[in-house]
């Protein structure tokens, strides 16, 4: 074989071999959309299950109302004092909490429950994806996937120091530095999302009131 010949072969096997690289190449960017399109879907909330209103609440107990006066100072809530009966131990001082005009436009209800809902206060939105591993062969169509997210636009009423004081996952998920993986599976419509982890709604640890 020539010189000649045996260079020009070895260009297109380069060539050949470059293209079947490309083809085979995962774009991250794809995944980060894929993964963004999922948790837009998913918001996030300020409670881990739903809250009914109205609802009552000790005085004396800084856990049952911390939230709760956040929430009135953010316009959230209206509270009110009343003094609750005991039977044969007098009596104890309670606030009396409902939903203001704002909190109703803003409130999440749960359909499944009459009264019940949540203040939401973002979405998780993926800010970077750290690494990718393949399933299967350079052809896979699986990855387990890892990022960092938090949320990127949080609510006005949600970004005071109180609020975040008493909803920590406020501030951790704020920080943007929150870490997660994720499988994610190639269809005929893009990646799908599945195995989230931590699932959709908590962060990482569990911050929530």
């Amino acid at each position: 074989m020539s010189t000649r010949r045996f260079l020009i072969l070895l260009s297109v096997g380069i060539v050949g071999l470059g293209v079947g690289c490309r083809k085979n190449a995962v774009d991250p960017s794809a995944f980060k959309s894929a993964l963004n399109s999922y948790y837009s879907a998913q918001p996030v909330c300020v409670w881990s299950s739903p809250v009914k209103f109205p609802a009552q609440a000790d005085t004396s107990n800084e856990e049952q109302t911390k939230g709760f006066d956040a929430l009135t100072d953010a316009g959230m809530l209206v509270r009110s004092s009343a003094e609750k009966k005991r039977f044969l131990i007098g009596s104890k001082q309670v606030n009396d909490y409902d939903l203001s005009d704002k909190g109703r436009s803003t409130w999440t209800a749960d359909s499944s429950q009459p009264g019940y809902g949540n203040f939401c206060f973002g979405h998780p939105e993926v800010t970077s994806v750290d690494s990718y591993t393949p399933s299967g062969n350079s052809d896979a169509t699986q990855y387990s996937v890892s990022y960092h997210y938090g949320v990127a636009h949080v609510a006005d009423w949600a970004n005071s120091a109180e609020m975040q004081a008493a909803f920590p996952k406020i501030a951790a998920l704020s920080a943007n530095q929150q870490t997660g993986t994720a499988t994610l599976v190639k269809s005929d419509s893009g990646w799908q999302v599945t195995n989230v982890n931590p699932p959709a709604g908590s962060t990482n640890p569990p911050l929530q009131q």
